[in-house]
């Protein structure tokens, strides 16, 4: 079943702005490696599931994943071939509205390569351009 809010205040939304930066969620908080995003669109529930899908298996169930990232915005569109007017068309799908520096997804619990492979291998199932992130931990010598 694809990821969708339990139950929301009101069934439409408008469109909003995507303009500007992510000023939350911008920061690594819970793993040691990140996929952050560099443009901005609306992904889809599809594409975030199989961004979760893509990980998993790329981590052979070692580590931890976070999703940073929930379809909280219904998305309506209009049936083929029907006039305007009648007002506003029927919830098509959520989608979760994704800025510039925006983390996606959060991993822990493996080494740097395996990260950097499994975040590869996301990255080609999201429509947008990524970048793969790291905490910087200070090592005492």
């Amino acid at each position: 079943m694809p990821l969708s809010p339990s139950r929301v205040k009101y069934r439409k939304q408008q469109r909003g702005s995507r303009a500007g930066m992510a000023t939350r969620g911008n920061t690594l908080a819970f793993g040691a490696y990140g996929l952050m995003a560099l443009e901005r669109c609306w992904m889809d529930t599809r594409q975030i599931e199989a961004a979760r899908v893509a990980i998993t298996r790329a981590m052979k169930r070692r580590g931890k994943v976070w999703l940073r990232v929930f379809p909280d915005k219904p998305f309506t569109k209009k049936p083929l071939e029907v006039r305007q007017g009648t007002g506003k068309g029927a919830v098509e799908s959520w989608v979760a509205v994704i800025r510039p520096a925006n983390i996606i997804l959060e991993v822990e619990g493996i080494t740097e390569s395996q990260a950097r492979e499994a975040m590869r291998l996301v990255a080609c199932k999201l429509p947008i351009k990524t970048k793969f992130i790291t905490r910087h931990r200070v090592v005492n010598a």
